[in-house]
């Protein structure tokens, strides 16, 4: 009887490492995207149904987090951490958008970049969330995060050669719609150190 009023146990990895599962799908349909295979509005689509797929992941972790009483790290880092997940995807997901509503057709090679480097960060961010859930692994967390903090370093170096490249050409319009999803791409790579940054957070917590 009283095993029943205790609260329901849940496995708070499991969601994080579901949802690092759907930014990587979300990262790889925008490397297509910005490679112009098949249809842009396909890609544009499956990235919104991807991103409706983290948001029901982000809830289920949020509701769970509501009824558990014990947690395997502090609750305000499992909140914050789900998070900052959904946020990389909802900017991958508004960028996409405006591919299609600007009407994009001649795809521009950093942005090709920016969406590999995504691709790298949301593989080094599965392998940190994996590691995560035994804490003897500090090696290789540290070495995932170092991993981001790279990429995300490679990220600022491409969007400034971008913007550099864009004024030059001298086209006022094309400069706006291309420094709005330039610097979105840029902030959903940052939001990828951000992870990192909270991951670690935990490791020193937690050792």
């Amino acid at each position: 009887m009283f095993r029943k009023l205790l609260p329901r146990e849940y496995s708070f990895f499991d969601y994080f490492e579901a949802h690092s599962q759907i930014a990587i799908r979300t990262c790889r349909e925008l490397l297509e995207l910005t490679s112009e295979k098949g249809d842009m509005a396909e890609h544009v689509q499956r990235i919104k149904d991807l991103e409706h797929d983290a948001d029901k992941v982000t809830n289920q972790c949020i509701e769970a987090l509501q009824k558990t009483f014990i947690t395997p790290i502090e609750r305000t880092d499992i909140h914050q951490l789900i998070k900052q997940l959904d946020d990389i995807i909802d900017i991958i997901n508004a960028s996409a958008y405006r591919f299609q509503l600007y009407e994009l057709r001649e795809m521009r090679p950093e942005a090709r970049e920016m969406a590999h480097i995504l691709v790298l960060a949301s593989g080094e961010i599965e392998g940190a969330l994996k590691a995560l859930r035994n804490m003897k692994n500090v090696k290789v967390l540290k070495e995932r995060c170092q991993a981001i903090y790279d990429l995300e370093g490679q990220g600022d170096e491409v969007v400034r050669s971008a913007l550099s490249r864009l004024i030059k050409e001298d086209q006022p319009m094309v400069f706006i719609k291309w420094k709005e999803i330039f610097e979105r791409l840029e902030k959903a790579i940052n939001r990828c150190k951000h992870v990192a940054d909270l991951i670690e957070e935990i490791v020193i917590a937690s050792t």
